[in-house]
C-alpha cells in the first residue's frame, strides 16, 4: 500500500503520515512523576534511629508490635506517628490486631530513660505480655 503525499497542484489533500509524540511525552511525564513520588515515600519510611549496640542478640517475633522513639521524642507505633497522650489507645489496637502480644522498643541511644519507661508502662497498661529492646550488633574492632 503506497502513501501519496499531496503535491502543490493537487487539491485532493492526500494522507499525511506523521507521528504525533505528544501522547507519548505525556505518558513519560506521568510515569516520571509517579516514580518521583513513590521513591520519596519509600525513602522516608521508618525513622532513622541510632540503636545501642549489644554483643548478644536474639531473634524477635516478626508479628510483634514495634514502638520507635527518636531523639526529638516523637513516637511511632508500627510506623505510624502517635502523640504521647494517644499512645495507650494505639498500643491497645495494635496489640489486639497482633498475633504476638510482645512490644519491641526501638529507642535511639540518646533518648532519656524516662521516655523509654513511659512507653513500656503504656504498653503494659495496654495489655502487652512481653517486651523486647531492639539493639544493633556491636562492630568488631
Amino acid at each position: 500500500m503506497a502513501i501519496s503525499l499531496p503535491s502543490e497542484d493537487d487539491d485532493t489533500g492526500g494522507i499525511v503520515a506523521e507521528i504525533n509524540i505528544t501522547p507519548l511525552t505525556d505518558v513519560f511525564l506521568v510515569l516520571l512523576i509517579i516514580f518521583m513520588v513513590t521513591s520519596s515515600v519509600i525513602a522516608n519510611t521508618g525513622k532513622k534511629v541510632d540503636l545501642p549496640g549489644a554483643e548478644q542478640a536474639s531473634d524477635t517475633p516478626p508479628k510483634a508490635v514495634t514502638v520507635t522513639i527518636d531523639t526529638s521524642g516523637s513516637i511511632e507505633v508500627n510506623g505510624e506517628a502517635v502523640r504521647k497522650d494517644a499512645l495507650r489507645a494505639y498500643l491497645e489496637n495494635a496489640l489486639a490486631a497482633s498475633e504476638d502480644k510482645t512490644v519491641i522498643l526501638r529507642g535511639d541511644r540518646e533518648i532519656i530513660y524516662g521516655e523509654a519507661v513511659f512507653v513500656l508502662d503504656q504498653a503494659q497498661l495496654a495489655g502487652a505480655e512481653g517486651f523486647a529492646l531492639a539493639t544493633s550488633k556491636l562492630k568488631k574492632r
